[in-house]
C-alpha cells in the first residue's frame, strides 16, 4: 500500500500510525511545507519518506490534512497529481467550501470528502496517536459523487480502524457542525481570555483553577492557524450559533440577577438530560 499524507500532524498522523499498524506492508510518505515536520514525523516513525506532488501519481491513498483554506488550493493540485486508481480524501472541519472547490474538477470522481469526528487540543507531528480514531464517527458528504470502486476502498480503510460512517450533505454537516464543535471552541477559547484578562489583577486565580476549568478550557490549546479558517468558512452558521448561545447567557445572566433561583434551578436541570444523549452516544460506540 503507498499512502501519502499532506499536512503530518495530530489527524494525518494519527491516521497514517493505524494504517501502518493494520497493514505493515504500508510505506508511509509525506508532504509539509515544514521542513521541520517532515524530519520529526521521520524520526518519530510516524511516516517512513518525504514524497513531492509528481509522487502522488503511483499512490493509492492520498490523506489532504491541512488547515481548510489551504486544503481550497491544495486539493485541486493534489487530484491534478493523482492517478487514475489513486483516492484523495480530505479531513477538513468544513464541507460546503471543501466540496465546492472540486466540484468541477475532471478527477472530482477520485475524491473523497471525509470528516473524521475525532482529535485533542495538540497538534504537529508529536501529537499523532494510535487508535483516535476508534469507535469515532467519520461523516462522508456526496458520496455518490465519488467512483464506487474507490469509494468502496476509502470506505473499507475508514471501518478497518475503528471508525463509523456516517453519511450527510455539505450543507447539513457545516450546520451541524457548527454547534457541537465550532461553538464549543469558541467558548474554550473566550473563557481562556476572560480568566487570561482577570489574571493581570489577581495571580491567584489559576491556584483556585480545579479540573472543572481544565476540562472547559482545554480547547482553548488549540492551534489558531486551524481554527481561524474554519470560522471564516463556516461564518454563517458560527454567527447563528452564537447568537443562539448569547442569548442564552444573557437570559441566565438575568435570571441571577433577578434572584430567580427557582428558575435557574428548572434552567439547569432541563439541560441535565444531556447526559442521556451522550450516555447514549457512547453506549452506541
Amino acid at each position: 500500500m503507498n499512502v501519502h499524507v499532506i499536512g503530518i500532524g495530530l489527524i494525518g498522523g494519527s491516521m497514517v500510525l493505524d494504517i501502518k499498524g493494520l497493514y505493515p506492508e504500508a510505506v508511509i510518505h509525506g508532504i509539509d511545507t515544514n521542513e521541520n515536520h517532515v524530519q520529526e514525523a521521520i524520526a518519530l516513525g510516524v511516516i517512513d519518506k518525504e514524497s513531492n506532488f509528481e509522487d502522488l501519481k503511483t499512490a493509492d491513498f492520498v490523506i489532504v490534512s491541512v488547515p481548510v483554506d489551504v486544503a481550497m488550493t491544495v486539493l485541486p493540485k493534489v487530484l491534478d497529481a493523482a492517478g487514475e486508481q489513486t483516492i484523495v480524501f480530505d479531513v477538513g472541519s468544513t464541507k460546503m467550501p471543501i466540496c465546492e472547490a472540486v466540484a468541477n474538477h475532471p478527477k472530482r470522481r477520485n475524491f473523497v470528502a471525509a470528516h473524521p469526528i475525532a482529535g485533542t487540543e495538540f497538534s504537529g507531528p508529536s501529537a499523532a496517536i494510535k487508535g483516535l480514531f476508534e469507535g469515532k464517527t467519520n461523516i462522508i458528504c456526496e458520496v455518490e459523487k465519488t467512483t464506487f470502486k474507490l469509494q468502496e476502498k476509502a470506505l473499507e480503510l475508514f471501518k478497518s480502524i475503528g471508525m463509523r460512517i456516517r453519511y450527510m450533505d455539505p450543507k447539513s454537516h457545516d450546520k451541524h457542525i457548527a454547534y457541537v464543535s465550532h461553538l464549543s471552541h469558541i467558548s474554550s477559547f473566550m473563557l481562556g481570555k476572560t480568566v487570561i484578562n482577570k489574571e493581570k489583577d489577581e495571580q491567584d486565580i489559576f491556584d483556585m483553577a480545579g479540573s472543572g476549568f481544565e476540562s472547559t478550557v482545554r480547547l482553548a490549546k488549540s492551534s489558531p492557524a486551524m481554527w481561524t479558517p474554519i470560522f471564516k468558512q463556516n461564518k454563517k452558521q458560527v454567527v447563528k450559533t452564537l447568537e443562539e448561545y448569547i442569548a442564552n447567557l444573557s437570559n441566565f445572566k438575568e435570571l441571577l440577577v433577578n434572584d430567580e433561583y427557582e428558575a435557574i434551578f428548572d434552567e439547569m436541570q432541563s439541560v441535565n438530560k444531556i447526559r442521556e444523549i451522550l450516555n447514549g452516544m457512547n453506549a452506541k460506540k
